[in-house]
């Protein structure tokens, strides 16, 4: 990591991940240490670094967001990651939470966005960390990422209209994705997708999230 690391930053990060875990947000040891390891004021531009602590969504580039510590914590805890899985996230953004996935994973993490200036954004914010597990492409998400498929986990990160049926054909049995569905702007519902060693298909809701829209042939239209 070649990113010289404000005292003050880290400080504050850790009070933050402290304050997560004391309310029940952050509940497994493996994620409080991903978080330590990769806080969210290495993935952000150099303006916001200071209130890269603060548990709200912040501005990235191309008029998107990256989003609040709480969100990311409680989306990785219900995908309950393990080493060696093969995960997909759709919608890189600034490349934190990839790098979050690839610390609990410990291999390649496959990720999909579909703006260029943020996956060149992603790909500086991870090579300049030191994160080196992340392979982040240009696409569709909503069409999934089929050369690695399938996944034990889908970790989707912007809101759909609906599942993507090709995000569901890329799940391995007793695979999970995690996504939001929902209306075009802001309000979603977060569901937990689970699919069965015979392929069916089981979604529990988790609760209300607010996203930006997932956009694709499978998602919202521009």
């Amino acid at each position: 990591m070649d990113t010289v690391v404000d005292g003050g930053l880290e400080w504050k990060w850790e009070r933050t991940v402290e304050r997560l875990l004391r309310e029940g947000i952050i509940k497994s040891e493996t994620v409080r240490r991903a978080f330590l390891k990769w806080p969210r004021y290495l993935f952000v531009e150099e303006r916001y670094r200071k209130y890269a602590h603060i548990d709200e969504p912040l501005p990235i580039p191309a008029g998107q967001a990256i989003s609040a510590p709480h969100m990311v914590a409680i989306m990785l805890e219900l995908a309950d990651l393990k080493p060696g899985m093969n995960v997909l996230e759709i919608g890189t953004g600034s490349g934190w939470n990839a790098a979050l996935i690839s610390e609990l994973v410990r291999t390649d993490v496959y990720t999909v966005e579909r703006i260029p200036e943020l996956v060149e954004f992603a790909r500086r914010n991870l090579q300049r960390a030191g994160v080196e597990n992340v392979h982040v492409f240009l696409g569709d998400g909503s069409r999934g990422f089929l050369p690695k498929a399938p996944y034990d986990r889908i970790i989707v990160t912007a809101g759909a209209p609906g599942i993507p049926d090709p995000l569901i054909e890329q799940l391995k049995p007793r695979g999970r994705m995690i996504i939001p569905v929902g209306s075009y702007h802001l309000w979603q519902d977060l569901y937990i997708v689970d699919k069965t060693l015979d392929g069916k298909i089981k979604k529990r809701r988790w609760g209300g999230v607010a996203f930006v829209p997932l956009v694709g042939e499978y998602g919202w239209k521009e």
